[in-house]
């Protein structure tokens, strides 16, 4: 039963309220965000969920057609490859991969990129001028060319091709943490501060801060899909990620030696990362349209 009150009072939701009710006013964010969160349901319970083991091999069954073909079996959802290893198993496995090394290395070059991009935008005269010209220079270049040339040099493997785009990413974070950081220290609570004696880092822990992490969370989530991406691409070319690891980028290179016999192995694992980045980009989207709202009001 619901209390009576006298005085009806009005709901004035916080401002993290305020951005999730207009981001679920949108259904295309809800189902991006439906997706991603089944990516990582995928990703964290991957042993749970799958009925085989990554690199458990069946000879008796190469290249088996999915479930939906006439002549496929319930057994393998998505068919077998030309090891006899499910396909379905192989993209579960590869999903935790790859979205966990993504997420790991995009949290690293947030915190490097912040810390470098809060020194940036306290800075003024020639240092500021001299790291806002090596900025434009870094962000002009690919972020995926950058890995490849770092990768090239630390060597083959996936820890390495994680540190080449951790590193690769870094100047995207710095760049919108200094503009940011800039514009705040002309506002008036940040003056407010100054005159009650805040040095820098009680202005950015007490003050900037607080009011940055939406702005990291909308980064985050478009660096997310820009790592996957990386991540899979150098994977892809034999990079990143080796034969004996099950990621999206390298299973759709195997899948590609067999792909006129059995062309569900390079259409599965492809349609895998398109889904991911896409509902990484939705979701991204969604919350820059959420934040623009709030606000405008």
């Amino acid at each position: 039963m619901p209390q009576f009150s006298l005085y009806d009072e009005e709901f004035h939701p916080s401002p993290w309220q305020r951005t999730w009710l207009s981001f679920k006013s949108s259904h295309i964010a809800m189902v991006g965000l439906a997706m991603l969160g089944l990516f990582v349901i995928f990703s964290v319970f991957a042993p749970i969920l799958t009925p085989y083991t990554a690199i458990e091999q069946n000879i008796d069954g190469l290249l088996l057609p999915p479930s939906w073909l006439p002549n496929g079996s319930i057994s393998h959802i998505f068919g077998t490859d030309a090891l006899g290893r499910d396909l379905f198993t192989l993209i579960i496995y590869g999903c935790r991969i790859t979205l966990g090394s993504a997420f790991v290395t995009v949290v690293l070059a947030m915190l490097v990129g912040v810390s470098i991009g809060t020194i940036a935008g306290m800075l003024r005269g020639l240092r500021s001028s001299i790291v806002n010209h090596l900025l434009d220079a870094l962000m002009a270049i690919p972020t995926l060319l950058i890995a490849i040339i770092i990768v090239a040099i630390l060597g083959t493997g996936l820890v390495n091709s994680m540190w080449a785009i951790t590193l690769a990413l870094i100047p995207q974070f710095v760049h919108h943490t200094r503009s940011f950081v800039r514009a705040e220290m002309k506002k008036e609570y940040i003056v407010a501060s100054k005159l009650d004696g805040a040095n820098k880092w009680q202005l950015f822990f007490h003050s900037i801060l607080p009011n940055m992490i939406e702005m990291l969370v909308v980064q985050g989530t478009l660096a997310l899909s820009i790592a996957v991406i990386d991540i899979s691409a150098l994977g892809f070319l034999n990079l990143g990620a080796q034969a004996s690891q099950p990621e999206l980028g390298v299973i759709l290179a195997d899948g590609l030696d067999v792909a006129y016999l059995a062309p569900w192995n390079v259409a599965v694992p492809g349609m895998a990362i398109f889904l991911l980045v896409l509902s990484i980009n939705i979701v991204g989207d969604g919350l820059r349209s959420a934040l623009r709202k709030r606000v405008s009001h």
